[in-house]
């Protein structure tokens, strides 16, 4: 079947790129590489296009993008920093494929499933009396769940290590969205709809594949997507995990930065950069004079304003009348940008569309504060410094930036009231979405922090010092929502204070991004310096050290989260999230008495919560106090038959008492009721492998591996089934692969130990063990089977190490 016949606009294009002038190094390395098979070693699957602004990066990619179409038969997808989730890049992409021909009918009509139950779940309101994150949610989060899947950028990919605060509402959610659909397929594409969606983009890709030569997507602006699509992109180009592309499919990233080395490091040899300088003196002639510039004063004066960026070049280019006055060496670049228009109306509108980072029509309309706006936002993005991005526009950074200096500096007065009136705007838009959802679980939802974070952006511009402190108390709240929300909120400060021209804004943003360049620490170095720095109020410090303490619990730095906790306290004595807090520390350091206190202070200030006695019963079990448990756990599943979290925790209390097929039923429960409940996954492999079912048991961890992929604990929890079973040497292959990922797993070690033993390897079993209590001193089971070990040498005990609970 023959090529379909080019559409009006390829053609448009083809006779546009006749103009297309330099880059000649740029476009060869790209079509060579169409020569070279996948198989070959030459071959590269990424190109990395980067430059500073205004060097002609978007201006290439269009270019390369046409050669793949109409020289080498490729289809391709184009996305840009307009996506704010990996969602809503594959949604580009397919939509892109489709207007080729190509539909993806299955992702898209997963797809539409998925968008229909976010909005589903956007609606649920909040449930009163549920403080702070569950043990089944801080469990889940470990597990790889690193918040909601409708946060950009935030989802089983995202690398944080045990994200505890965005486990807060999360079990919440779980429950109820596990109420409201009946397929808990359902809830796990709303919490995680990368893992859910991609497979099915990939499968699609490799079907379109084997029917065209190649495929290439790409990915402009890269320095704003990186945060959102660097690990996705990473873990597809290095992983089957997801899925596996099609090896006839190219990547195009084009940015102003280097890739980060620490994630694309590894991919080195398969990635081709193309550093892009401004056009050499003969490059810029040559687009001068295609565009019929020949005259040597307009020439030299254009390459003088323009800096041979190859924007501005074009610019000037296509408006010969703006570098013409020569006899006015005032005028400046802004001037001389928009002298060819002579509609007063559309000058200034030009203008006002500068102010906000990004444009839809509805923005353009609250900037230019004009009805006459609406019928100019079509003429505004014909402009050849306006970039447009399939809906919505964005000015070239290098025309932008002297428009909103000159704005700034020629009517201060005018230039706040113009920010004040679109932060109102903002603030309308924020409002309406905010619907029914409670204050902490706004900033995970991007209806809502997109307008605040554009809110703040011109109130920041408006009046910098004014706005400072509370756009700083802000963030308090955005870095409780994760890691991705957190830089969206300190880069928008350092934009601010750059166009604003305040170095008092732009030094807050600069240090704040540098504080959350180590995505594992989360928010602690962000909360340090707002609590030494900043000038917060005392709830703003109680709300402070609370976000600190649960981010430094989630790195394990228990002692400085418990005394967050308690300063907490001590500004403010009714915080429930810092008592409850400080019984989390205490139950995870064995303080069990202390934990019971700190709970007792959390009911006195919320009297009759369900979910404080599910966690009385799960300290009483982590404390071995099983029948005490067992009557609390009672006490909540008969009030709540559908809480999963207390059925799990019911379970496994039964498991310890010998109640093993009162164990498997309620984990059953607990699993039926929300199928990705991961702890409980693991807890019923544990009890179908000592009842023998191995198959069942290996099934669960299965599905708990889908959940938590490469999670060192997971493969642990395998190699103990097949330990069970008798398959020694099965099981030595998956504790040496945990403790590839771990080598400080210690019950890893303490398991593999007794496999060696039953294969009669003793020396192994020793060094094992001497390492597990090299690692944990205190590893009081480790100790006593070295001593066994090297005293009798009698028979291995039964049961498991003594582990995680």
């Amino acid at each position: 079947m023959g090529r379909e016949r080019p559409s009006m606009q390829e053609l448009i294009q083809r006779r546009g790129a006749a103009g297309f002038v330099g880059r000649r190094r740029e476009l060869d390395a790209f079509r060579e590489n169409f020569g070279l098979p996948p198989e070959d070693g030459r071959h590269r699957f990424v190109f990395h296009v980067r430059g500073h602004a205004g060097v002609g990066k978007t201006w290439l990619i269009r270019r390369l993008e046409q050669t793949a179409r109409q020289e080498y038969g490729a289809l391709t997808a184009r996305v840009d920093e307009t996506v704010n989730s990996v969602p809503e890049a594959m949604a580009s992409i397919s939509a892109q494929f489709d207007r080729q021909g190509r539909p993806f009918t299955a992702f898209d009509r997963r797809l539409a499933t998925y968008r229909q139950r976010r909005h589903e779940a956007e609606s649920i309101p909040d449930q009163a009396g549920q403080q702070g994150p569950s043990t089944g949610g801080m469990a889940a989060a470990r597990a790889g769940l690193t918040g909601l899947g409708m946060v950009p950028g935030v989802g089983a990919l995202a690398g944080a290590v045990d994200p505890v605060p965005l486990a807060e509402g999360a079990d919440r959610l779980r429950a109820a969205l596990s109420s409201r659909f009946r397929d808990h397929r359902d809830v796990q594409l709303v919490l995680d709809p990368v893992r859910t969606l991609t497979p099915l983009l990939v499968g699609e890709l490799s079907k379109t594949a084997a029917a065209v030569p190649w495929l290439v997507l790409f990915f402009d602006t890269y320095e704003r997507l990186a945060p959102l699509l660097d690990p996705w992109l990473h873990t597809l180009l290095t992983s089957e995990r997801l899925g596996t592309l099609p090896a006839n499919t190219v990547l195009v990233l084009a940015g102003q930065t280097r890739l980060d080395p620490g994630r694309w490091g590894d991919l080195a040899d398969v990635v081709a950069e193309l550093p892009l300088e401004p056009f050499t003196d003969a490059e810029a002639r040559q687009l001068l004079t295609a565009k019929g510039i020949t005259e040597e004063p307009v020439v030299r004066e254009v390459l003088r304003l323009s800096g041979r960026l190859p924007v501005l070049v074009s610019t000037l280019a296509a408006n010969p009348g703006a570098a013409g006055d020569l006899d006015d060496p005032s005028a400046t670049a802004v001037e001389r940008f928009l002298r060819w228009e002579r509609d007063p109306v559309r000058r200034s509108a030009a203008l006002a569309g500068a102010l906000p980072r990004r444009l839809n029509e509805d923005v353009f309309r609250a900037a230019v504060e004009e009805e006459a706006g609406a019928g100019l936002y079509g003429w505004l993005r014909s402009l050849p410094f306006v970039a447009d991005r399939t809906g919505s526009a964005r000015y070239h950074e290098v025309v932008r930036a002297p428009m909103l200096r000159l704005q700034r500096t020629t009517s201060p007065r005018r230039w706040s009231a113009a920010h004040t009136r679109l932060a109102e705007t903002f603030a309308r838009w924020r409002e309406a979405a905010a619907g029914e959802l409670s204050p902490r679980d706004r900033w995970r939802l991007e209806a809502w922090s997109g307008p605040r974070l554009e809110e703040w952006y011109h109130l920041l511009c408006a009046r910098p010092s004014a706005a400072l402190p509370g756009a700083l108390r802000d963030g308090i709240d955005a870095c409780g929502a994760g890691p991705a929300v957190a830089r969206r909120w300190a880069a928008t400060l350092t934009e601010a204070g750059e166009d604003a021209g305040s170095e008092l804004v732009h030094a807050w943003g600069r240090r704040l991004v540098e504080a959350l360049a180590d995505e594992r620490r989360r928010g602690i170095e962000v909360m340090g310096l707002l609590l030494a720095r900043a000038e917060l109020d005392t709830a703003g410090r109680a709300a402070a050290l609370v976000v600190r303490g649960w981010h430094r619990r989630s790195v394990e730095e228990l002692d400085g989260a418990l005394e967050d906790f308690h300063r907490a306290i001590e500004l403010e004595p009714g915080n429930i999230q810092a008592h409850f807090g400080c019984a989390a520390i205490h139950r995870l350091t064995g303080n069990f008495a202390a934990a019971m206190d700190a709970l007792d202070r959390v009911e006195a200030l919320e009297p009759g919560s369900v979910w404080v006695q599910r966690e009385r019963g799960e300290t009483c079990r982590r404390a071995g106090r099983y029948q005490e448990a067992l009557a609390l756990l009672d006490a909540v599943v008969e009030a709540d038959p559908a809480d999963h979290v207390a059925l799990g925790s019911r379970g496994q209390t039964k498991m310890a008492l010998g109640r093993v097929q009162e164990a498997l039923a309620d984990l059953d429960r607990a699993i039926e009721r929300n199928g990705d409940y991961t702890w409980a996954l693991i807890r019923r492999a544990r009890v179908r492998g000592a009842l023998g079912d191995t198959a069942g048991a290996l099934a669960d961890l299965d599905r708990a591996a889908e959940l938590a992929p490469d999670a060192p604990g997971m493969l642990g929890e395998r190699g103990e089934v097949h330990r069970f079973a008798g398959r020694y040497e099965e099981a030595i292959a998956l504790y040496d692969q945990a403790l590839a990922l771990d080598p400080g797993y210690a019950w890893a070690l303490g398991s593999r130990a007794l496999a060696n033993e039953a294969l009669g390897r003793r020396a192994e079993a020793l060094a094992d063990l001497e390492r597990a209590v090299e690692l944990r001193p205190g590893y009081a089971w480790a100790v006593a089977q070295r001593e066994r070990l090297l005293s009798s040498g009698d028979a291995p005990e039964g049961g498991r190490p003594d582990g995680p609970v």
